[in-house]
């Protein structure tokens, strides 16, 4: 199954926390990655007093399931040092499951396409950058919501 993980972290010198979960998950059995985006910076979404956020998109193909592969990203979050006190709180290391597959999943713990997906340029931008012609259930083409999302205060940095 082809599935696609949001990165982020802005705390503990963010771009090599990503770097330890892109190892992280490439070396778990059953998930071989695809494609990396590119670092991107951009400001916390609740603009509360932290730093900024480095996020980056993972391609992978896993036959894990979708519970099993939440599992297992929480597993290396928390080997990364998150705790979780607040929503959208400053975090060493965040791993949302973005997609997977065509999949349409509703639960409490597990909503895929992720929720903010159609909305978010820290998501959409790294997303485009390694599939382009991808189509989002529910929402359609990614070109067209990257189209109509504002890219103000995001950045490259690689």
């Amino acid at each position: 199954m082809r599935v696609y993980l949001g990165l982020g972290s802005n705390l503990d010198a963010p771009i090599e926390q990503l770097r330890a979960a892109r190892l992280a998950i490439s070396n778990v059995d059953g998930i071989s990655e695809i494609a990396f985006s590119s670092f991107y910076q951009s400001p916390p979404m609740d603009a509360k007093n932290q730093p900024d956020y480095i996020n980056a998109v993972m391609a992978i193909e896993t036959n894990l399931s979708p519970f099993e592969l939440l599992a297992t990203t929480q597993a290396i979050e928390n080997e990364q040092g998150r705790i979780r006190t607040e929503r959208w709180g400053a975090r060493t290391l965040d791993i949302d499951i973005l997609l997977f597959g065509n999949e349409i999943l509703n639960f409490p713990d597990l909503v895929i396409p992720h929720y903010g997906i159609s909305e978010r340029a820290f998501v959409l931008c790294p997303l485009f950058e390694i599939s382009p012609d991808l189509i989002i259930p529910k929402y359609g083409k990614l070109a067209d919501l990257v189209a109509r999302c504002s890219l103000d205060n995001l950045r490259k940095c690689n």
